[in-house]
């Protein structure tokens, strides 16, 4: 019998002479190219050149020297297959036993600033995905080896019994096939973005790894996961948190989490977002991120406790000993000093991150799922034209009130529809969120907001299908309100809000979150 042969062709060298070596202990012959073969041997590693396999020269500035078939021939037959190894004998085809490959570096090319097509194009692996999938279609015989995690797996299966199982080779032939469909759709995204297409194709590839087994989902019968997404260039958010203290987050803080930081980073003067259930229970606002946290707490200092907070400035240590004084689920934040990290990891459960959140959000896709499909839409990080805003009301805005205005309009966007926002230029003061009808919205948020609605403003994701909502709302002294418009009951609507003095806007924009 033939000694067994391994191809070892790789970008990423780490650990591969080392490998190498108990592949040539365990009575292996190494076939090689390139920049491995010049490692292997430096390490005194006997290699045959891929051009000593194949009797033909590496050519095209090596883009063409293991598409051959003394290399596929050898990985694709089935040892089974009488005729196969017929074949294999007739034309002088040597099989081989394992490939060991890794690809260009394509993403991480593209993430480069400034980088060129031809310079991506020149990272499109071609030989290794072939050699991958060759050998990971014929894994009943050939064992393939696509990450440097499993080498010693691997060689520990070869020392013991002489060759891998057929469960291990199966699972590194699914890694491998993962591994090419994710190498392949990067590309294909790539190209496509190159060509300014307009929306996604009609063949959509998405691109994560998983990174976080949680310990359940929404509830503790439900299986969940956490995917981090492979694009470098990806939306600053909590995919690219830096979690510094804390047990691990589990499926709802993700999304409480997420909710929070996409609020905070669309104002730029110091600012704190309270989370609760995927909903803003408290934005504060202040000429410092002290005052900011002051008065967030006191727009819901009930719902505020276990919930998810979120900073856009640094955490010093007198906030510290503020926050310590509430049990808080999750604390975000751009930076901690070191005080006020050695104040909060006190408790020790509770999860501090550290994430850039003065940074504005960035449109990107959103992704649903529904049963036997996927809803796909831009996340609505429309920045309003505040000139294309119409106050249609006898009563006009004061300075003061469009201030508050424009802070309750960014706020009502991150509320569940239908969505009512009451506050005024320093915080939010109450918050009506998910009613079936609009009017049930208002009255929860009226009604938190109590005597402190008296001068307040109202903000609204959607139009009044009926005046019901103003004239409860001016029955409560709300003093201005702004929503996008576009309902056929518009005009009563504003006759409510004149009869009862109200300055009203409309946008002409509208901001649901279904």
């Amino acid at each position: 019998m033939s000694k067994k042969r391994a191809l070892i062709s790789v970008y990423d060298k780490t650990g591969v002479a080392d490998f190498a070596k108990e592949l040539v202990k365990l009575g292996y012959d190494i076939i090689s190219t390139g920049g491995t073969k010049r490692i292997l041997e430096s390490e005194g590693i006997k290699c045959l050149s891929v051009e000593e396999v194949t009797k033909f020269p590496e050519m095209l500035d090596g883009r063409v020297k293991t598409l051959h078939p003394f290399i596929h021939g050898g990985l694709l037959a089935r040892r089974d297959n009488s005729e196969h190894m017929n074949t294999l004998k007739e034309h002088h085809i040597e099989m081989i036993d394992l490939v060991c490959v890794n690809l260009y570096p394509f993403k991480e090319t593209i993430a480069q600033p400034n980088v060129t097509q031809n310079e991506a194009i020149e990272q499109i692996d071609i030989g290794g995905p072939s050699m991958l999938r060759s050998a990971a279609k014929n894994f009943a015989s050939v064992t393939v080896v696509v990450d440097s995690s499993d080498y010693e797996v691997i060689l520990n299966e070869l020392s013991e019994a002489g060759d891998t199982t057929l469960k291990t080779r199966q699972s590194l032939a699914a890694k491998v096939f993962a591994t090419t469909s994710d190498y392949d759709a990067s590309i294909a995204n790539y190209l496509s973005e190159e060509n300014d297409e307009k929306g996604l194709p009609n063949q959509l590839s998405l691109n994560y790894t998983k990174v976080d087994t949680l310990r359940y989902g929404e509830n503790n019968h439900q299986k969940a996961y956490f995917y981090q997404s492979d694009d470098n260039q990806s939306e600053i958010g909590i995919g690219t948190a830096k979690q510094l203290h804390g047990k691990e987050l589990s499926y709802n803080n993700y999304k409480d989490a997420n909710a929070a930081i996409h609020l905070v980073k669309e104002f730029d003067e110091p600012t704190v977002v309270a989370v609760k259930h995927m909903n803003p229970c408290g934005v504060g606002f202040g000429k410092t991120i002290h005052e900011a946290y002051s008065l967030a707490y006191e727009s819901d200092p009930i719902s505020i406790f276990g919930g998810v907070l979120a900073f856009n400035r640094e955490i010093d240590a007198d906030l510290a000993e503020s926050l310590n004084q509430l049990f808080l689920e999750i604390i975000i934040a751009p930076s901690f000093t070191a005080d006020a990290l050695e104040i909060l990891e006190k408790k020790k459960n509770r999860r501090l991150l550290q994430l850039d959140t003065t940074k504005p959000n960035r449109s990107e896709w959103e992704l649903v799922s529904v049963s036997g499909g996927l809803l796909v839409q831009e996340s609505d990080t429309k920045i309003d034209d505040e000139t294309e805003w119409t106050v249609v009301t006898e009563t006009l805005p004061t300075v003061e009130d469009i201030d508050a205005l424009k802070k309750m309009w960014l706020v009502v966007k991150s509320v569940k529809s239908n969505a009512i926002v009451v506050g005024n230029a320093r915080h939010t003061l109450g918050i009506g969120a998910g009613q079936m009808n609009r009017v049930g919205s208002v009255k929860l948020a009226i009604d938190q907001a109590g005597d402190l609605a008296k001068g307040a403003v109202l903000a609204s994701d959607a139009f009044f299908p009926m005046p019901d909502s103003v004239e409860y709302a001016a029955k409560h002294g709300i003093k201005a309100i702004i929503h996008p418009g576009g309902s056929v009951k518009d005009q009563e609507s504003i006759d409510v809000a004149n009869e009862y003095g109200i300055a009203m806007i409309v946008t002409g924009t509208r901001h649901f979150k279904h």
